[in-house]
């Protein structure tokens, strides 16, 4: 039996000359947690959008629960549910008003979408009146009660593009305890997210930039991958020298420089790379061996491809 949600094989996508996604290839395992990390115009949206059956591939192929784009993706509109970037209820109606609405959508028999409403109310702590007018409630409310609506109709899949954008740092954690009991349910879930912190918590990352796959793995190897030697975070204690660092970009063995906040990050090669890069730290600052996060391995698979 085929353990992947989500089999893709070279996906693309073109608009004219432009090429939004290229060559994409990826498997996504049941129950996983599932991220797409990248800037701006990476490709993770359009991608989303092409696993959920909104748009057709130019090339490639992809299997949704086992269905492909043959039917022009009516078969994977009915096994996935889809949150999008911005709020996708109407605020000038009420709760029970999106859901009934959201129900239509997918002709759900009123007797099943009452069943599934109460289900979810319960899974995401929602004991508000159904009368509650939705432009009343707290934006982190309202972002469950849009996962409720994406998942009325029972999907075995669920899309998530950056679902607590603009939300507060409570509500986001709530919102992904949340997404956690989603896949204790069965489900499978593919996120997209600009915070470092939320992609910790996904199983693996797909890496994008510029509509390719750059890297893929759990967060440990990525790490891993990008900084196979040790890092220092360097500290001076104010401005950082300049001429120190001129010189410091050049010591051999040096992988990226970067700073972060008033300190800066130096990865190395190796750990006598370091010793000698650092030998000749000014007095009065300091330095300490780090993990790196996953800001790093962005800084460096991203932004250092750019640079």
């Amino acid at each position: 039996m085929n353990a992947c949600a989500l089999e893709v094989k070279g996906l693309s996508i073109r608009f004219g000359d432009f090429t939004a996604v290229d060559n994409v290839s990826f498997c996504v395992n049941k129950g996983e947690i599932f991220g797409f990390l990248g800037a701006n115009g990476a490709g993770k949206t359009t991608t989303i959008r092409m696993l959920c059956g909104l748009l057709v591939p130019t090339s490639g192929s992809a299997l949704v629960g086992g269905l492909g784009f043959a039917d022009g993706g009516k078969g994977i509109k009915k096994i996935v549910g889809y949150m999008s970037q911005k709020f996708t209820l109407y605020n000038d109606l009420t709760v029970g008003e999106n859901l009934d609405f959201a129900a239509g959508l997918r002709k759900l028999e009123p007797h099943y979408a009452a069943k599934r409403r109460r289900e979810l109310f319960e899974l995401i702590g929602f004991d508000r009146p159904l009368g509650t007018m939705v432009a009343s409630l707290p934006g982190g409310v309202k972002q469950e009660l849009a996962l409720a609506a994406a998942m009325l109709h029972d999907p075995e899949i669920v899309f998530l593009d950056e679902p607590t954008s603009g939300v507060a740092p409570a509500a986001r954690a709530r919102f992904w305890a949340l997404i956690r009991k989603v896949t204790a349910l069965g489900k499978t879930v593919i996120v997209t997210t600009h915070y470092m912190d939320e992609a910790e918590q996904c199983g693996r990352i797909a890496l994008m930039r510029t509509g390719r796959l750059i890297a893929l793995g759990s967060p440990d190897e990525l790490k891993a991958s990008a900084f196979p030697g040790p890092m220092a975070e360097l500290d001076f204690n104010g401005p950082a020298p300049a001429a120190f660092l001129k010189e410091l970009k050049k010591a051999p063995g040096l992988l990226e420089l970067s700073p972060h906040g008033m300190r800066w990050h130096a990865a190395f090669r190796d750990a006598d790379a370091m010793e000698a890069a650092l030998a000749g730290l000014q007095a009065g600052a300091s330095r300490a061996v780090i993990k790196p996060s996953l800001e790093d391995v962005f800084i460096r698979l991203v932004e250092g491809a750019s640079r």
